[in-house]
């Protein structure tokens, strides 16, 4: 069994188109979205019909729900990005994005998949500590919060940007890297495949170029926020 995971699109048309490709030429028996698709001014209308056009299992991230459900609480700019975004996303991405749930669950139980955290998508599962200045979190901290899924034996989320693999009491908790908003001065679009020998399951972190130069150009010519995504893309 192949499952094909990728997470925080962040609207980026041009770096999903490069995923999905290398996606298909690995032939997976499934493809999971783990979220954040759309908060991005890089043809964010174009990634949401990507996604919406794969028969894909989808959670919700945590800018979902500031496009979604929690829209009218958010700061003065973030509110104005969120107004831009719905004016150019199909009118029923917004309820359709609420409507997604925080975790869900693959290949019988064993995987189990969330964007951040397994109760919460603004959280991070491998994490611990504030903003900026987040750890990994150790073993015991880790298998409590995999409690609530007995049959699991692989965790995987996005969120953090971040690619982390790290075993606890026999099991696996991973945290795919990003298509789009790497962090990490390299820009390449990032997608995790698992694979399923027997009853092992293997992890393998996929990197991808695409066309940046398009993505940023495509910012600059439709969005209010290019300066913004210009940066972000330039530099990974």
């Amino acid at each position: 069994m192949k499952i094909a995971l990728f997470s925080d699109v962040h609207g980026n048309r041009f770096a999903l188109e490069a995923v999905l490709k290398d996606i298909k030429a690995a032939q997976p028996d499934q493809i999971a979205n783990l979220g954040d698709q759309v908060w991005g001014a890089a043809d964010p209308a174009g990634a949401w019909a990507l996604q919406q056009g794969l028969d894909a299992v989808q959670v919700r991230g945590n800018t979902d729900e500031m496009v979604s459900s929690h829209y009218d609480q958010l700061g003065e700019r973030a509110h104005a990005y969120g107004s831009w975004l719905r004016s150019v996303l199909p009118y029923d991405a917004t309820d359709t994005l609420a409507a997604l749930p925080t975790t869900a669950e693959l290949a019988g139980g064993e995987l189990v998949i969330a964007h951040g955290g397994l109760t919460d998508p603004w959280e991070a599962l491998l994490m611990v500590g504030e903003r900026g200045g987040l750890v990994l979190a150790d073993e015991e901290v880790l298998l409590e919060r995999a409690k609530a899924f007995p049959k699991a034996k692989i965790f995987v989320v996005g969120h953090t940007h971040t690619e982390i693999v790290k075993s606890a009491g026999g099991l696996s908790f991973v945290n795919g890297g990003p298509v789009s908003r790497q962090y990490d001065q390299n820009p390449q679009a990032r997608w995790t495949l698992l694979e399923k020998r027997g009853s092992a399951w293997s992890v393998s972190f996929k990197r991808v170029e695409y066309d940046v130069g398009a993505a940023i150009k495509w910012a600059q010519e439709n969005s209010p926020y290019s300066d913004e995504e210009s940066k972000l893309l330039e530099v990974g």
